[in-house]
């Protein structure tokens, strides 16, 4: 498959690479920073310099025409203040949908976040600015479930580590909150991709008992 990734230098973007790479899939990460471009090369992606927050979509467009899957992995990331989580997490996911259904690209994933319900009636004391990241993912989702042309998969992780993947998770359409390796979220990605049957649904994702292809697997009987 070729494989075009939104924020294509992310840590969980960057793991995803390497997978696909390794086992012979053809991957494009999308970055705003050419000097990024050897880390992309090292995990054996084609880098292609396009920053989603200004960038036509005719010229989004184009990086995904022939791709045969999109991952939309990209965020404004810590320090970033509201008007860039409004900017990144869900206006550059609604550019980059529309480019793909221009594209013809069907298979679509979405690296979310949980409690992105949240966002619409945050609990007192919560950061305003996370509380933005959340209005934002939601709103994301909320437009990519409105895709009838794509076959898209929403994935809302746990708190993120970079302790080493353990290939274990709890996956599913609501799980109990906790942490999630970076490691295990590229892994279940990748499984993702080669799961069109979840296409249509909403998982969350922590690290737990299950190997994430019995997990996959139970997901896909159920479908």
């Amino acid at each position: 498959m070729r494989i075009v990734i939104a924020g294509g230098h992310g840590k969980i973007a960057l793991r995803l690479e390497r997978l696909l790479s390794t086992r012979g899939d053809e991957v494009a990460g999308l970055i705003r920073d050419p000097a990024q471009s050897a880390d992309l090369l090292a995990a054996g992606a084609q880098p292609l310099v396009c920053d989603l927050e200004t960038a036509s979509a005719d010229t989004v467009t184009q990086h995904l025409t022939g791709a045969d899957a999109a991952v939309f992995a990209a965020g404004a990331g810590p320090g970033s203040g509201a008007p860039r989580k409004d900017s990144v997490d869900r206006a550059a996911q609604i550019l980059f949908t529309d480019a793909a259904e221009r594209a013809g690209v069907r298979r679509f994933l979405s690296v979310s976040a949980m409690r992105v319900d949240l966002g619409a009636d945050p609990p007192p004391g919560m950061d305003p600015v996370f509380a933005a990241y959340l209005r934002a993912k939601a709103a994301a989702e909320e437009d990519l479930r409105s895709r009838t042309a794509l076959y898209w998969t929403i994935l809302r992780p746990g708190r993120l580590t970079d302790e080493p993947g353990t290939g274990r998770v709890t996956l599913g359409p609501s799980v109990e909150r906790g942490d999630v390796t970076r490691d295990d979220v590229a892994a279940v990605l990748l499984a993702l991709l080669d799961a069109p049957a979840t296409a249509g649904r909403t998982l969350e994702l922590t690290n737990g008992p299950t190997p994430i292809t019995t997990a996959l697997s139970a997901l896909t009987a159920d479908a």
